[in-house]
């Protein structure tokens, strides 16, 4: 039986005990509880929120021999420059309850206005992130159903506009954040091509000259949103109280496994569950204070036609992820790690909807592949003043024990300035290592036959944003 299988058949039955025997739902706050629960009585009918972050970047990386630049080296979501100016994320939303109705009945709704990868690849100037109703009414197993967040990873479950980096690891965005074309993931000859780029590309598109960039090329081949670690669907879950100071969470999910997209094109669905025990120092919100272990799976199958013959052969394949965690958060100390191993529908490039990572299907088909990672991050509010320092090395390999292997390392050292409890600003760089590291052909293969002809020269990345709470 395979490393995912036995990890989410034991999640499994932790989660059903949990269910069975939680007898009261705690007050204390976690994500699962953050997101669209309210206590009876305690809000409005609607309580109007959201945030804005913008942001400058700046990649360092240089271009290949052939004076060309692939995603690694542009700035998302738009990837046809190494600098510049975005509002990448503007959300406003609205929650609360019936009441004075029905305090037991909850609803979330969230709209994204920003430019990233949630309205970049549908084109779309607004996109719905969040529509959810959430049901208190059975002691220990509250009912969620709609749009919403899926309970996993700490970085994808957590609330973003509090997040203390400005990018992703490797590992969440290469694994985790998913790009879930609505219709199936479809033949390589029905890939879009960017202006001044030949016709009939068969897989890999670009990478392209900076002059090719300037003139309308993009990178950019998937026609649909990111995931944004959402699923629409239905969930179990609660909090409770057990022992002195410690709180258990669980929940269990069944959704479409098309992200933030209304359909389910395959007529298959995804399952969800996770568990976390915490045990609580103080704090409210989503800056409470306490060290909680966690862990969580993801399973499902997805659409994919990685055949090059011109016409539409869609095949089932496999789509699992777990992972497991601890966060500890005690002022004036942060830190976090997490584990994370996938099977199947190993994402390798925004330019290859196809999942090829080179024209040669025995080598790099992410289709079928392995991949795993993990991260290591800390933090410290620096004590009477309003500065945080931060620092996370992440790594992540994909297309495990191919002959394509990647390995990628991220180092990222951060500063925070909180002007107040709702607006700071964050400055992050970003040092990366990114190599084929297999040690046989196509890895050592002369360029530019290699993805090493494109992956060196992957420089450090600066990053500034501004964030402002409402």
């Amino acid at each position: 039986m395979g490393e995912i299988k036995q990890f989410r058949r034991a999640l499994l039955s932790a989660v059903c005990t949990l269910g069975f025997l939680s007898a009261g739902a705690a007050n204390a706050a976690n994500w699962l509880m953050l997101q669209g629960t309210e206590s009876p009585g305690a809000s409005a009918r609607a309580n109007v929120w959201g945030f804005i972050q913008a942001q400058y970047s700046k990649d360092s990386s240089s271009t290949n021999a052939a004076g060309q630049l692939v995603p690694p080296k542009l700035i998302g979501p738009n990837l046809n420059a190494q600098s510049g100016f975005n509002i990448n994320r503007a959300r406003i939303g609205v929650r609360g309850t019936g009441f004075p109705i029905d305090s037991h009945v909850n609803y979330f709704l969230l709209t994204e206005m920003g430019n990233n990868g949630i309205t970049h690849g549908g084109n779309a100037f607004a996109k719905l992130t969040d529509a959810s109703v959430t049901l208190n009414y059975i002691p220990g197993a509250r009912i969620r159903t709609g749009l919403f967040k899926t309970p996993g990873a700490e970085e994808g479950l957590q609330a973003i506009h509090v997040f203390d980096y400005i990018n992703f690891t490797e590992v969440s965005n290469g694994l985790l954040l998913e790009r879930v074309p609505n219709k199936g993931f479809t033949n390589p000859n029905t890939c879009f091509t960017p202006p001044g780029v030949p016709n009939g590309c068969t897989g890999n598109v670009g990478p392209f000259t900076e002059a090719q960039l300037q003139g309308g090329a993009s990178e950019n081949q998937f026609n649909a949103p990111v995931s944004a670690f959402r699923d629409v669907g239905i969930q179990v879950f609660d909090a409770f109280d057990v022992g002195k100071d410690w709180e258990l969470s669980y929940a269990g999910m069944i959704g479409n496994g098309n992200g933030i997209e209304f359909d389910n094109s395959d007529g298959e669905y995804d399952q969800y569950l996770y568990l976390s025990a915490e045990k609580q120092y103080g704090g409210k919100g989503p800056r409470a204070e306490g060290l909680k272990f966690f862990t969580w799976s993801q399973s499902g199958k997805r659409l994919l036609d990685n055949t090059d013959d011109g016409t539409d052969n869609l095949k089932s394949y496999k789509r699992d992820r777990a992972g497991l965690g601890v966060k500890y958060l005690k002022k004036p100390f942060r830190v976090t790690a997490e584990y994370i191993t996938a099977d199947g529908m190993i994402w390798v490039g925004p330019d290859k909807p196809n999942f090829y990572f080179t024209n040669n299907i025995a080598h790099g088909n992410g289709a079928d592949a392995k991949a795993n990672g993990w991260y290591l991050e800390g933090g410290w509010y620096i004590p009477n003043s309003k500065w945080e320092l931060d620092a996370r090395f992440d790594t992540m390999t994909r297309l495990k024990d191919r002959k394509n292997q990647h390995k990628f390392d991220k180092w990222t050292f951060g500063l925070q300035y909180h002007f107040n409890l709702k607006t700071r600003l964050t400055v992050n760089y970003e040092k990366r290592t990114f190599k084929c590291d297999s040690g046989v052909a196509p890895c050592t293969a002369p360029p530019p036959n290699t993805p090493n002809f494109n992956l060196e020269g992957v420089g450090n990345k600066v990053g500034v944003q501004l964030t402002a709470i409402f």
